[in-house]
C-alpha cells in the first residue's frame, strides 16, 4: 500500500501482542489494546484499517466487539481478523458469519499473519478506491449529494455527542441558467469545474470540506465552526468565486460569475435535525437571492 496502514492489535495477552507487533510494525503502524472495552474506546477517536481481534477476553469478548463495530457506521467497514487458540470450526464459522474477514488459530505463524493482514488491507484498499468513486461527482471531482448526506449525518451525529457546533452552507451560483443560455451548455460545465476547484481549495481543515449538492448548487459541511466562524469562511468562499472573474454578462446582479450563500448553525439548546439543518441553510440562501444575490444570510 502506498502509505503505511493503521493495524489494532486487540489481545489480553502480553506475549502475543509483542509478537504481533514484531511481526506487522515492520510494514504498518501498529497499536495495541488489552480488552474489547479499550478497543472499542480506541477506535471513536483514532481511524484504523484493519483490526487483530482476540477471541477469547474477559470483559467483553472478541465476538461482541465485532458485533459492536458492525453496529456502528464508521467503524462497520474496518475489516477484522480474529485470532483465537480455539480450533473449533464451529467458533471460526460464528467469527465470519458475524462479519469476520479472517480467521488465524493460535500458535501462529508470523509469515503467515503478515501475508493474511496484507490481503485484507488491499482489499480495503480497492473497495475504499470504489467507495470513493461513488461518492465523487463526475463533472466537478468534488465529493456529491451521496457523500454530503453521508457524511452530513456522520458530523451531526458527533457534534450533538461532544456538544460543539456544526455549520452548513448552501449556496448557489447567480443566474446560472441565464449564463448557459448565454455562453451555452459546454462554457456552463467549464464554469461549474472552476466554481467547484475554487470552493474546494478553501478548505483548509481536513474535516471540512465542499460538495455539489445538485444543479449549480454546492454545500460545505464545517465540523466545530460556530456562526461566526462559518460566516468568515462563507466570505472566503464568495470571493474567491469573484477571483475568477469569469465573465458573465446576462447576470441582472453582475458582469461576472457570483455566489450567493446562506449558512445554518447548530446552537446550544437549538441543535436541529441534520436535514432541518440543510433547510435553514437553504432558507439562508433564498434570503441572500431575495436581497439582491451576491451575498450571504446566516440563519
Amino acid at each position: 500500500m502506498s502509505k503505511r496502514a493503521k493495524v489494532l492489535i486487540v489481545d489480553d495477552d502480553p506475549i502475543n501482542r509483542l509478537v504481533l507487533e514484531k511481526t506487522l510494525k515492520g510494514e504498518h503502524d501498529v497499536f495495541l489494546v488489552e480488552s474489547g472495552e479499550k478497543a472499542l474506546t480506541f477506535v471513536k477517536t483514532a481511524q484504523v484499517d484493519l483490526i487483530i481481534l482476540d477471541v477469547i477476553m474477559p470483559g467483553i469478548d472478541g465476538y461482541q466487539v465485532l458485533v459492536e463495530l458492525k453496529e456502528n457506521p464508521i467503524t462497520q467497514s474496518i475489516p477484522i481478523i480474529f485470532i483465537s487458540a480455539n480450533r473449533s470450526h464451529d467458533d471460526e464459522a460464528k467469527g465470519l458469519e458475524l462479519g469476520a474477514m479472517d480467521y488465524i488459530t493460535k500458535p501462529f505463524s508470523p509469515s503467515i499473519v503478515r501475508v493474511r493482514v496484507r490481503n485484507q488491507l488491499l482489499i480495503k484498499q480497492k473497495n475504499d478506491l470504489l467507495e470513493m468513486l461513488a461518492s465523487i461527482d463526475g463533472l466537478t471531482e468534488i465529493p456529491n449529494r451521496r457523500y454530503l448526506d453521508e457524511n452530513l449525518s456522520r458530523e451531526w451525529r458527533r457534534s450533538k455527542r461532544n456538544g460543539t457546533p456544526l455549520s452548513v452552507l448552501l449556496m448557489d451560483i447567480d443566474h446560472f441558467k441565464r449564463y448557459n443560455d448565454c455562453y451555452g451548455h459546454r462554457a456552463g460545465d467549464e464554469c461549474l469545474k472552476d466554481v467547484a476547484q475554487a470552493l474546494a481549495a478553501q478548505c483548509e481543515r481536513g474535516s471540512d470540506f465542499i460538495a455539489r449538492y445538485g444543479g449549480e448548487e454546492f454545500a460545505a459541511v464545517l465540523p466545530g465552526m460556530d456562526k461566526h466562524e462559518a460566516m468568515e469562511f462563507a466570505n472566503k468562499l464568495r470571493n474567491a468565486v469573484n477571483a475568477l472573474n469569469i465573465e458573465h454578462k446576462a447576470s441582472l446582479n453582475a458582469d461576472h460569475i457570483t455566489i450567493s450563500i446562506g449558512i445554518a448553525t447548530t446552537q446550544m439548546g437549538r441543535v436541529y435535525a441534520e436535514q432541518a439543518l440543510l433547510e435553514e441553510a437553504d432558507l439562508g440562501l433564498y434570503a441572500a437571492k431575495d436581497a439582491g444575490r451576491d451575498r450571504i444570510v446566516a440563519r
